[in-house]
This record gives structure tokens, C-alpha cells and sequence, in this order.
């Protein structure tokens, strides 16, 4: 599906390297980027690795899941012709401008975070304690945003908070100093895809989870896709019907096989008399998704260089746009610019 771009509006959002990328990341984002996004704004996307530092982490891991992520994104079809692809740590101005941000923001607004809560919370019950960038990172988030005048961020729901606070920055920066930067909304999928482990499903599909058994992997091998969704859990009974409240299980299976072949859960529920079918044909859908993405992601891998021209192309643009924003803010705020 593509749409009539819409001249001066510009959208941005981003994926962050903490594990490899997902089946839920590809269904619930990354395929709204391709089929939407690109062709409807001036839209950047940016693998966001400076977030992949505010827990414990591998460094070489983190510089090799960066390079993956992004040559994923090519191969899912970002079309560097049409969209903004970069790498967050290339462009010096998100972290000029997140200092003006964490100046702007208050320590309740902070700590009002939900993954600041939750971690900070696990991490007290076992006698140990968080980085300060987990409780200051969605300053940095904000000026991910805010530093390219964005209109639009394509998120979902457990994302709408690090929004509406960037928002709230903006309209108090502006409020204080002067109209610097746009004030963002959120948008959503006008149908959003639900993608559940195949092994909780009552969590989302996490790329940063210690189990995989039910995390499909946009890398995984043909038969190692197979065999998870045939072990996906389902519920008790046998019929096939479409209740996300009472047959969890079936119901995320019944999501993610409307999401590969456009369907309607409800309607491909009646088209099953048993589980081991619905998982069957799940599982083909899933596959036949992925078979082109892995078939580009093995012909980039094999020509590096052309993926190395595209993050540099994506970061000289993105900081050709986000300079002259943040010296204005930094002009507002006061700070005396160089000689």
C-alpha cells in the first residue's frame, strides 16, 4: 500500500539493538515503515543504539546487532530513495540536544516512567540498582524526536508515554525560550498487529527476552520457525475460536497468521476444526513472510559496502536537518555560540 506523500510533514521513529529483531517488531512496525510510512512523509528511521547502553551490555554485541538491525530494515524495504535509515550514535546532535531536554524535564516526569519503574523495581528486589540513562533516557528519546521538527511518530501503545512527554518538552521549551520545535503527536496503525510469545501468550514478543522458545526471530532457520509455532501454547477445549480473553493462545495465533496473509482473525477462525491445522498454517504464513526478507538480507550482508553508503547518506541528511535546530535551541536556552 503506498500514499500520496504529504509535502512538510515529517515522521520519525526508531528500533533499538538490545536482541535480534522479531517477527512482533516486523508485523507490528517495521511492515508499516515499508508499505506506509516511507511513501506517505519525509520519514526517518533510525536504529536508536545509544538506548541499547543503559543496561549491562556486550560492546561487540551491541556494534553487531546495530549493523544487523539496519541491514534488516533494507531488507524488510526501506528504500533509501524515499526515507532517511541511520544510526543514532552518527549524528552528534540527539545527544547535544537530549542535555536541553533533561534541563527541561522535571525528576517527577522522569521517574513517572514505566520502564524506569519496573526495572528500577526488579532490579531494588534483588539488592541491586539501575543506570542513571535507564531514569534519563527518555530525554534523549524526546530529542530523537523532536530534533528533526517530526510531526508524526508511529508507535505503539507502550510507547505513547516517551510521546506525549516529548510533546510536553516541546510546548515548555517553546513556552520558555521561544517556537523551536514542533509539538509531535503519536500515530498508530489504523489496524495494529498483535504479536504474543508462542510460549506466554500473555506478553508481547519481546526481542530483549532470556526465553526464545516462543520468540520467532526474522533470522531463524525455515524449520527452527516451524517447530516454535507447532509448540506454541493454546488453551484448553479444542474449538477454534477467536476470544483474546478466554483462548489467549489460539487468539495470538489467529493474529499473527491474519497479520502475514491480510485476513481477519475472526473469519480464519471458523476455517479451522482443529489446533494442530491453525498452527500448521501459521506457520507457512510466517515462513513465506520471511523467505523474501532473508533472501535480501543474505544478498546485503554479502555486499557491506552498500550498506555502509546508506547509514553514511542516512546520517550526513539527518544531520544536515537536525544542526540548525539544535544551534537555534541552544541560542534560546542562553549558551554563547563558538567563535
Amino acid at each position: 500500500m503506498t500514499e500520496t506523500k504529504t509535502a512538510g510533514r515529517r515522521i520519525f521513529s526508531g528500533i533499538k539493538p538490545s536482541g535480534h529483531l522479531t517477527l512482533g517488531n516486523y508485523l507490528g512496525a517495521v511492515r508499516r515503515w515499508v508499505q506506509e510510512d516511507q511513501h506517505r512523509a519525509d520519514a526517518l528511521f533510525c536504529v536508536v543504539d545509544l538506548h541499547a547502553l543503559t543496561v549491562e551490555h556486550d560492546p561487540a554485541r551491541v556494534r553487531r546487532l546495530t549493523r544487523q538491525a539496519a541491514t534488516l530494515l533494507l531488507a524488510s524495504g526501506l528504500d533509501p530513495e524515499r526515507c532517511t535509515l541511520f544510526v543514532q550514535s552518527h549524528v552528534d546532535e540527539h545527544t547535544r540536544l537530549s542535555y536541553l531536554m533533561e534541563c527541561t524535564a522535571t525528576d517527577g516526569e522522569m521517574r513517572r516512567m514505566i520502564q524506569y519503574k519496573e526495572k528500577s523495581a526488579r532490579e531494588r528486589a534483588k539488592g541491586g540498582s539501575v543506570r542513571l540513562s535507564l531514569l534519563t533516557y527518555p530525554a534523549l528519546m524526546a530529542a530523537d524526536i523532536l530534533v528533526y521538527g517530526t510531526h508524526e511518530v508511529p508507535v505503539g501503545e507502550d510507547q505513547t508515554q516517551h510521546v506525549e512527554l516529548a510533546r510536553d518538552l516541546a510546548q515548555r521549551f517553546n513556552q520558555r525560550y521561544g517556537p523551536v520545535f514542533t509539538v509531535p503527536r503519536a500515530t498508530s496503525p489504523r489496524v495494529s498487529a498483535r504479536v504474543m510469545d508462542l510460549q506466554d501468550p500473555t506478553s508481547k514478543m519481546g526481542k530483549s527476552h532470556a526465553e526464545t522458545a516462543g520468540i520467532v526471530y526474522l533470522l531463524d532457520e525455515p524449520d527452527v520457525v516451524r517447530k516454535k509455532v507447532m509448540r506454541a501454547v493454546t488453551d484448553s477445549g479444542t474449538e477454534v475460536r477467536y476470544d483474546r480473553a478466554e483462548q489467549p493462545g489460539v487468539a495470538n495465533l489467529l493474529d499473527i497468521l491474519a497479520s502475514c496473509t491480510d485476513g481477519k482473525p475472526e473469519v480464519l477462525a471458523e476455517e479451522f476444526s482443529s489446533y494442530g491445522a491453525l498452527k500448521g498454517a501459521t506457520a507457512e504464513a510466517v515462513l513465506e513472510v520471511l523467505r523474501p526478507l532473508q533472501a535480501r538480507h543474505a544478498e546485503l550482508c554479502a555486499d557491506p559496502s552498500y550498506v555502509d553508503g546508506v547509514l553514511r547518506a542516512g546520517a550526513e541528511r539527518a544531520r544536515g536537518l537536525a544542526r540548525p535546530r539544535v544551534d537555534e535551541a541552544y541560542a534560546a536556552v542562553g549558551l554563547l555560540p563558538p567563535a
